[in-house]
Parts: C-alpha cells; structure tokens; sequence
C-alpha cells in the first residue's frame, strides 16, 4: 500500500517513481510517454490484496489515459506484452469488465507490426505510431532475444482464444515452429540470439547442445546468432513459457511439453553443476565454454523445475523437487551470504567464492522477485516452512535497505548496509515481488495452480478447461 500512495502521490500517470526524488521516471523499455506502467503492473496485485478503492483509481485511469495509437517513440514489445497486456488481461479475468480485454486487445494489435520480418520472428522495439520496428543494436548482429520473441505465448494465446482472432495464436505459434524446427546438437538449449530474417541460429549454429537455444535469433534468416545460453538474462523465460503454454492448454499441448522435456534434459546435462561445497547452481555457456556465474534472474527456476515434476511419476517427481530445492537454496545462500540479507543481480563459483557477486556491476538489487518467485513456487508444491520463512527474511531486509519515507528504492551494493540508492521504484516491485511475497503467506486457493498460470510478469492467467475465466469465441481466422 506504502508503494502505491506514494506512486500516486509524486508519480501518478508517470511509468514509475523516484522515491527520493519525488518525481517520475521512465526507463528506455517505455520509451518517452507516459504510459502508467506501475498502475497497469499493479493493478491485479492491488485485486488480490483486496485494495477495492485503489482498484478502481488504477481501473479509471486505464479507461481514461491509457492508448498507444499515437506513441511516437520506440517501446519494448516484449516489455510492453508480458506487463501491458499481461496485466490487462489478468484483471479482464479475475473481473470481466470488457473494457481491459478491449483495451489489451488494441495494445495488443499495435505491436503486431514488429512481426512483419522474413521470418516473422518479431523484432525488439517498435514505434506505435509509425509501426516500424527494429532490434538493439547491441543484440548479436541485430539479432531477436530468446526470451523476448519466446515469452509472448500465454498473452497471445489466451487473448486470441477470448477474442475469436487467431492472428495473435498464429504470430507466436509460427515463432515456435521455427524454435523447434532448428536441430539441437545438444539437446533442448537454445541460442540466446536468433536472426529474424531467416529464422536460424546464427554462425551456422543449429540447436548446439539439443534442448538449449541460443539466447540470439535473427529476424531475417531465423539463424540463431552467438552461441550464448543460459536460464539467466536473455534465455529464461522462454524455457519458462515452454512448460506454462502446455500448464495453460490444461494439458493438451503436448508439443510445448515436450520442448519443455527436451530442454530440461538438456538443461540438467549442460548447465547444471555443484560447488565445492556441495551447493547446486546453474552455469551458463558460451561458445562451448563454461561461464561458473547464475543471474538473479535465472533463480525462478528452481520452483519451475519442481513444478515441472508434479505431473510426472513418484521417480521423476521426486527428483525435480531435489533439484528444484537445490537451486531454491543456492538462491537463498546468495542471499544470505551479503551483509544487506538481499540478493545480488548475479553471483559466481569460483576457486575463491561461492554465491558471490564478484564484480562492482554485478552488486546491485533492483527490486527483482525471481528468488521470491522460486520460494513461492517451492513452498506451494511441498509446504515445506523454511520457504515462508526465507521469504520473511527477505521482505524484512527489503522493508529495511529499499524503503524510503516516500517509496522502495534499488541498492548498488547488497554488501554494503550503507549502499547508494538507485531512486526507482520498478513497476515490477508492485507487480511481482510483492505479489509473490503476499502469496507465500496466503492461502493455496488464492490464486490456485489448478485454475491459474502465472505469465513471466506474475500475471495470472487463467488454464483452458479448468477455470470459468477462460473462454473461447469463434474464431475470426483459421
């Protein structure tokens, strides 16, 4: 609630809030307009809550403001999909006020445009406006990231379904027929760059190492660029989204299953290793060689991992739940092994330190929840406490190190209890590291894996076949 009323109070309509500041702020993924991020992101936190009246301040204010038709500058479609349309979507679901769907679904179609490459896998950025698109230039020859063109699914998926348009399913469907049509020398890792122009990883790359995707793909040969993978920065949510399209089908897609099969197989024969102290983590890899460092953002995995397994026989259940323990602890060690109880953006194994950020710009906390998001995870598939209570210790050290008199800042520093603060309170504080938090102390009924799917974002949204809230119209396109 602090967050919101101080939002609202120095940042209203404004992306995010510089607490110490007292004023707005926008990161490069929003491009230069105002678009509400925090509002639109947090809006399904403040419904589960149960905070009506701030409910109905964020409601009014999308009715009111929120419109991408004369967004003259570059904004991230990937950004704009997983918390945009995710969000809007989600509270669509949980209140049927078509006034979300309608909106979500002209955001939606706005950037539609950043699919129009030879392969049609999407570029990065797109300006609403104009519809013209482009990559970062920075991304591996131009290339489209992994987790970028691979985690559209669950929106465009439900969205086309609640729409009866197909174009949305059929833009992401054709993305992971190119995915999967790649041969994977390694199994199911994947590149994280791929060329949009020719849908094929990058260097005469196939699949190098089966399962695993390169994080790079090129939007116009479909070749996957560098060969740098990883379940951290620019590869994890696209393994994410790979068991949660087959969790959202109700089980019926079985393709996305069997990617998601492939890929941890791969995943735990590449990528997974122990410490010498025994403590499991997850490497990545670049041109063949080992990099001994795990991203915050690659901590989600240990809760995927042993969701993964609940389908499955006593064997294999079993050992996904070990496996997504270890890396839930790994996590936590990370944790609290820093003088601040939070987290760093990544932490290495080397000969000298284990779970340690080593380098100055690996030291910093921006507010990320993965590591939350792993607990809860693991704390709804075993009850095990220790989850709560990990999870307890990290909101009190955020509550101590991030909260200010007038917002949640990040750190640039968890080793250092007196650490600079960055002044932004990240739309995603409210969307996911909150919501995570309340839910680990909540009720299993409170949004249940039997009826719900969470999107990358922690947008709910709802499973096909099993929750009321998913439902189909014909369809305007076959």
């Amino acid at each position: 609630r602090e967050a919101w009323i101080h939002y609202k109070t120095y940042a209203w309509g404004e992306n995010e809030l510089r607490p110490i500041s007292k004023k707005g702020h926008s990161a490069g993924i929003f491009g230069t307009t105002k678009l509400g991020a925090t509002i639109v992101d947090g809006l399904d936190t403040l419904f589960i809550m149960g905070m009506k009246d701030e409910f109905k301040e964020g409601r009014d204010w999308v009715d009111q403001n929120l419109h991408f038709d004369s967004i003259n500058s570059e904004v991230s479609v990937f950004e704009t999909i997983i918390r945009f349309v995710g969000g809007l979507l989600t509270c669509y679901a949980f209140t049927k006020d078509e006034m979300f769907i309608s909106r979500a679904n002209a955001i939606a179609s706005k950037m539609l445009p950043a699919f129009d490459t030879p392969t049609g896998i999407p570029h990065a950025l797109i300006n609403p406006a104009s519809g013209h698109s482009k990559n970062y230039v920075w991304a591996s020859q131009s290339s489209s990231i992994l987790a970028e063109v691979g985690t559209l699914h669950l929106e465009f998926q439900y969205l086309s379904d609640i729409t009866g348009d197909d174009t949305y399913k059929d833009k992401v469907m054709n993305v992971r027929r190119i995915l999967k049509g790649l041969s994977k020398p390694h199994g199911g890792l994947y590149p994280n760059y791929i060329s949009p122009k020719t849908g094929q990883f990058g260097q005469r790359l196939s699949k190098p190492h089966g399962g695993l995707y390169p994080n790079y793909i090129s939007p116009k040969t479909g070749q996957f660029g560098q060969p740098h993978i990883s379940m951290g920065a620019l590869g994890d949510s696209f393994y994410e989204y790979l068991l949660k399209e087959w969790i959202q089908s109700g089980g019926k897609d079985m393709e996305a299953r069997h990617m998601w099969d492939e890929a941890i197989d791969a995943i735990e024969k590449n990528l997974v290793h122990k410490s010498g102290s025994g403590l499991t983590y997850l490497a990545e890899m670049k041109y063949d060689r080992l990099e001994h460092k795990m991203d915050h953002l690659a901590c989600f995995s240990g809760g995927l991992i042993a969701l993964s397994g609940q389908s499955l026989d006593q064997k294999q259940k079993d050992h996904y739940l070990e496996l997504g323990g270890e890396l839930a602890r790994t996590c936590h060690e990370a944790y609290i092994r820093t003088d601040t109880k939070i987290g760093p953006e990544s932490f290495r194994f080397t000969r000298d330190v284990e779970a340690k950020a080593v380098r100055p710009n690996e030291k910093y906390y921006i507010q990320r929840p993965e590591v939350i998001e792993g607990w809860f995870y693991m704390w709804r598939v075993t009850h095990d406490n220790k989850y709560r209570e990990w999870a307890w210790e990290a909101a009190q050290a955020i509550h101590k190190y991030c909260r200010t008199d007038t917002g949640y800042t990040g750190i640039k520093n968890v080793y250092d209890v007196n650490s600079p603060k960055d002044d932004v309170q990240q739309s995603f504080l409210l969307a996911e590291t909150f919501k995570y938090l309340y839910l680990i102390f909540s009720s299993d009924d409170l949004i249940s894996f039997e009826e719900w799917v969470f999107n990358t974002e922690a947008h709910p949204l709802p499973i096909s076949g099993k929750n009321p809230a998913y439902h189909k119209k014909t369809t305007n396109k076959s």
